[in-house]
């Protein structure tokens, strides 16, 4: 028998902290101040996973709603943040209430050695280099690359537990809808979702969106019962993953300077239905050095990685040595991984990433999400990828506050970065 439990944590305006309580399903009352629901279950897990009853590992942080975030003018920002952000304590890590929901068993999801984990915090050449590794640990084999989405050979860890679960029933039925193109599907789903009968549809549901996607919405279950080698993608910290990952696994983690990265994410922020920012630059900007965005803060989760770069199962490497001389940096994540590409493979696979021809690429540009509505048709996933495009974003006050901010978060760290460039590929 499995039991369900909620923790409700209310937000309470004498101390602007959550005074938490475990009640059952059943005996939900309604609170008259802000809650913010976590449920915990007691789930079925397979025999890989850490999270067996008697070797799961507790999740030290804790989440708390930002309250800020539930209204004024960051409401009229976020639209789509009907529940507004959490943040984690003791690391002050920025996410969505669905994903705190989740947070312990993506914890306890067990690392293995053959597994590769490419981490970084968002928009700082994720995509590129997820292609890269996928190629190298699997031989270049372009052919198998060019027959399935990069989400299908490379999942995206905490993908199926980021979207609020309105929105997420949004993307599901408009994916049914679209696959089916019939206006009685439009009907029924509409009568589903008002009679709140979506959950009980769920897996039937995953299943039609595979149709379209693939399998780039593998639960935690489903990664564990991927075949091996994995390669496994997250925008989570270090301290959010396994705590054996980096002795079990190998780990390339990518670092990209922080005034490209603002003006990469403010794209992203508008084109994703998920977030469908309409503000602008500079408010993004503040948003974004305030701790107010998803994956925040910045270089706490940088300085995480810098840190532990001696570690041998860590391989650091900027964007913009990527840029400078991708083909050197193929060689070096290559030796990381204990494999060696011929003079031929190289030559092709640099080619294959060469950033006009990846924005070209359709099993990498994630095009096919305007086909169920996840992002808006006036942009593209794969941007620029320009190392100084800032220059042409902000104003000489813009960047002085941005400069300040950064001279601040760097000064006692040995972490420096590089703003432009003079020939880049």
């Amino acid at each position: 028998m499995r039991l369900a439990y909620m923790s409700v944590y209310r937000y309470t305006h004498r101390n602007g902290r959550m005074a938490s309580g475990q009640i059952r399903e059943k005996e939900k009352k309604r609170y008259n101040s802000i809650v913010f629901v976590v449920w915990t279950s007691v789930p079925h897990r397979s025999a890989n996973m850490s999270g067996a009853d008697n070797q799961r590992l507790p999740l030290k942080e804790k989440f708390e709603l930002m309250p800020e975030t539930l209204g004024g003018q960051f409401r009229k920002d976020f639209p789509p943040y009907l529940d507004g952000l959490v943040k984690s304590f003791p690391h002050r890590y920025v996410t969505t209430p669905e994903f705190a929901k989740n947070a312990e068993d993506v914890y306890n999801l067990s690392p293995r050695p053959d597994d590769v984990y490419i981490s970084t915090f968002p928009k700082c050449g994720t995509t590129w280099v997820q292609e890269l590794v996928w190629m190298v640990v699997n031989d270049c084999d372009f052919e198998k690359g060019k027959k399935e989405q990069l989400s299908i050979r490379s999942p995206f860890l905490e993908m199926n537990y980021m979207l609020p679960t309105k929105l997420a029933e949004k993307f599901e039925k408009e994916a049914i809808c679209r696959k089916a193109n019939s206006p009685l599907v439009d009907k029924i789903m509409e009568l589903l979702c008002y009679w709140n009968l979506m959950d009980w549809l769920r897996p039937f549901i995953r299943k039609a969106i595979s149709l379209v996607l693939g399998d780039c919405l593998r639960d935690l279950e489903q990664i564990d019962q991927m075949a091996g080698p994995r390669i496994i993608k997250s925008h989570l910290p270090l301290y959010l993953l396994n705590p054996q990952v980096l002795n079990t696994s190998k780990v390339v983690y990518v670092a990209r300077n922080p005034k490209d990265v603002i003006v990469s994410y403010y794209h992203y922020h508008r084109l994703l239905e998920f977030h469908h920012y309409t503000g602008n630059l500079e408010a993004f900007a503040d948003y974004f050095m305030t701790d107010r965005v998803y994956s925040a803060p910045f270089f706490p989760h940088l300085l995480d990685a810098w840190n532990k770069r001696h570690h041998p199962n860590l391989h650091f490497v900027f964007y913009e040595d990527l840029k400078r001389d991708l083909r050197g940096e193929i060689v070096k994540i290559s030796q990381f991984l204990g494999k060696k590409l011929s003079d031929d493979q190289l030559t092709k696979l640099t080619e294959h990433l060469r950033f006009d021809n990846f924005a070209k690429n359709e099993t990498v540009n994630c095009e096919i999400g305007k086909e169920i509505g996840l992002m808006n048709n006036s942009g593209h996933f794969i941007r620029k990828g320009k190392t100084g495009d800032w220059k042409n974003h902000f104003s000489p006050e813009l960047n002085e506050r941005i400069d300040e901010w950064m001279r601040k978060n760097l000064e006692g760290t040995d972490l420096r970065f590089i703003t432009e460039l003079e020939q880049q590929d």
